[in-house]
């Protein structure tokens, strides 16, 4: 092979396999000398390739962990098996790698051939998610469109359907997409009403990229003006809480929920457990914190999710969340029970019959 980008191409997609392999086996594989294929790992370390050699008579040569992430070179069945998987995910907003799933996925499936495109729509259109309706499922294809372009910094244009369905057309500069433990939303400047929105992503249909280019403008949130990517992002998650906080309760479509929830744990422990929407708790005590804060979502959903930071907490309010709490430990207590034992206690809790009726 002496076509050389070709050939460091070639012998990097097999270096990439989990193995160590002989010189000799790369020459032959690649036609050209062992000398040749010293020449081009030395070429690979150079691109920033960990390209291991072990010594022998044989000797060998294997790609290792490096200090940064090298490109990887993927083939058909590797390129639709990982687009899959993320496109799966990416239709709910999964905490801790929500955001950097539908980033990778944008730049995947901005580079995907299409034939590869077709078989990964047909494996996704074939299959059905085992996901409970919690949170509104979103196309990849909407989070992809939204992710890329607000990291090229281009206008969007898009259907939106308000929550009493109302539907409008909007053209935003996009600044960034948060996930809220259930849901997807982008925070955006709309240009027809001239001022920051963040919408459902839901909600938005048919979005498309202009195009046209802008500068980013600066998020009116406290404490902003960094551009680094993650500034941005926490700019973005509180600039969302704050809006949900400042919406009057009658535009609410679901009752508000006043938490206050005390935890045995330091505010930075239980603040990365919890979804960015809930807030930051406070430090309350040596080695406790308090969390005073608003929603709109589920008791259910906000009983699993203060459950999941996993340590001791006591909630204050509301009293519905008190009392269905009561009930789920009660259920969960006798979940653990042998099966005679889970009975006695089943009917124990179980109101008397009415004599009146039959």
């Amino acid at each position: 092979m002496s076509d050389t980008p070709a050939r460091l191409l070639k012998l990097l997609s097999l270096l990439q396999t989990p193995r160590e392999w002989p010189g000799g086996e790369l020459a032959e594989r690649l036609d050209v000398s062992p000398r040749t294929i010293r020449r081009d790992v030395d070429r690979l370390r150079d691109l920033g390739y960990p390209v291991e050699a072990s010594r022998g008579s044989v000797g060998g040569y294997r790609l290792v962990a490096g200090a940064a992430m090298p490109p990887l070179l993927l083939d058909d069945e590797e390129a639709v098996a990982i687009a899959v998987g993320l496109r799966a995910g990416a239709g709910h907003a999964i905490e801790g790698v929500d955001e950097a799933s539908v980033r990778a996925l944008a730049k995947l499936e901005q580079v995907l051939p299409s034939r590869l495109r077709h078989r990964v729509s047909v494996l996704q259109n074939a299959t059905v998610p085992l996901t409970r309706g919690d949170g509104a499922t979103i196309a990849p294809r909407t989070l992809t469109t939204l992710a890329s372009a607000a990291t090229g910094r281009e206008r969007l244009r898009f259907a939106y359907r308000s929550g009493d369905g109302t539907r409008t057309k909007r053209q935003v500069e996009p600044y960034r997409l948060v996930s809220a433990g259930q849901r997807w939303y982008l925070v955006a400047y709309d240009l027809g009403r001239e001022d920051w929105r963040t919408f459902r992503v839901d909600r938005v249909g048919e979005p498309y990229a202009t195009g046209a280019r802008f500068a980013p403008r600066p998020l009116p949130v406290e404490g902003t003006g960094s551009d680094g990517s993650d500034a941005e992002s926490g700019d973005a998650a509180r600039y969302l809480s704050l809006s949900m906080r400042r919406m009057k309760p009658e535009r609410r479509m679901k009752p508000e929920l006043c938490l206050d929830v005390w935890f045995g744990a330091p505010a930075e422990f239980v603040a990365a457990r919890l979804p960015a929407h809930l807030g930051a708790p406070e430090p309350d005590g040596e080695d406790g914190c308090r969390l005073r804060t608003s929603c709109t979502d589920s008791l259910e959903w906000v009983a699993l999710r203060l459950a999941l930071v996993d340590c001791e907490f006591s909630v204050q309010g509301p009293p519905q969340l008190v009392e269905y709490l009561e009930s789920l430990g009660a259920r969960l207590t006798r979940a653990a029970l042998p099966s005679s034992r889970r009975r006695d206690s089943a009917d124990k809790d179980r109101p008397p019959a009415d004599p009146e009726q039959g």
